[in-house]
């Protein structure tokens, strides 16, 4: 059986310990084809250091998770991953069980939304630069790469599940690219965003078949159902993930859904001043919606007589 890996920072002192000696746990994965080892570990460190434990994994048929073809991206399977982790995260010792986080970036941005309503018990999410609408992405894709490119991801697709090779290079897979200069200039920097976050075990590729599906896939959708708060944080210059999608799936998430935006463009959050202002705002978000005064509230409404005395 494939099995997804992960690795595991506890937290440090004592701000989000609760009432009964446990914190709560981020649990993270990356975006689209990307790795713990392509930009997670900054972030890690962070929630660990700020005292929170946090659980960073790869997919199956990714990184250092087994799970064969390789490079596979299967959104299902994906969604399956992130509720095993979660369920993992419950089960060690320290974590409370009712105070797990879910975290993701780019195309693991708009996952959080699904796997934090199938699960119910959630605690907070976290969407950083979130990939919240497939169809959309379609259709800017559509705008700057043309029909001729979106053809061609779409026989690459076709021939995949019929066990020809068929790989496309993770920025191609997205529909980046245009005409003349501006495709250049796309290409240009979203190739440096990929080569800037690489870790050693990340591959550029991804099995075409995704892109048959991916239009179909519109994770914020779902966003009204969300059973806890949701920090939304978006590039105002993604050339990636849609921002008005990003922005529709919080209007949905009726009262629930906070957004920070920031001048920058898809990959800049990972590195820099983009990063240290990002990151200053989830462990904000966090320390309302997760800490060690969220932990008594929450005991208190399942036990006011028993905590009250």
């Amino acid at each position: 059986m494939c099995a997804a890996q992960g690795v595991r920072s506890p937290g440090e002192g004592d701000a989000f310990v609760g009432a009964d000696g446990r914190r709560p746990c981020v649990v993270l994965a990356n975006g689209f084809g990307a790795t713990v080892d392509c930009g997670l570990e900054p972030y890690v460190e962070r929630f660990a250091a700020a005292g929170l434990d946090a659980l960073a994994f790869d997919y199956r048929h990714f990184g250092a998770s087994d799970g064969q073809p390789r490079q596979l991206l299967s959104i299902q399977r994906q969604l399956q991953d992130y509720a095993a982790a979660i369920a993992f995260a419950r089960s060690l010792d320290g974590v409370d069980p009712d105070r797990i986080v879910v975290w993701g970036s780019s195309y693991s941005g708009g996952h959080v939304v699904p796997v934090a309503v199938s699960d119910g018990r959630v605690a907070a999410v976290i969407a950083q630069i979130p990939a919240m609408d497939g169809l959309a992405s379609l259709i800017n894709a559509a705008r700057y790469a043309g029909p001729v490119h979106l053809a061609k991801l779409t026989l690459a697709g076709l021939r995949d599940p019929r066990r020809q090779p068929a790989r496309q290079a993770a920025g191609d897979a997205r529909g980046r690219g245009a005409s003349g200069q501006r495709r250049r200039h796309d290409h240009s920097r979203l190739r440096a965003g990929l080569q800037g976050n690489r870790g050693p075990s990340w591959r550029n590729e991804v099995a075409a078949r995704i892109a048959l599906t991916a239009g179909a896939y519109r994770p914020g959708l779902q966003a009204e159902r969300l059973p806890c708060p949701m920090l939304v944080q978006i590039a105002d210059r993604d050339g990636v993930a849609p921002p008005k999608a990003a922005q529709d799936a919080a209007w949905r998430a009726t009262g629930r859904g906070e957004v920070r935006t920031y001048p920058i463009g898809h990959f800049d959050i990972y590195t820099g001043e983009p990063f240290e202002r990002a990151v200053a705002d989830q462990l904000h978000f966090l320390r309302r919606h997760a800490g060690a005064s969220q932990d008594r509230r929450m005991r208190e409404a399942q036990l006011p007589g028993e905590l009250a005395s």
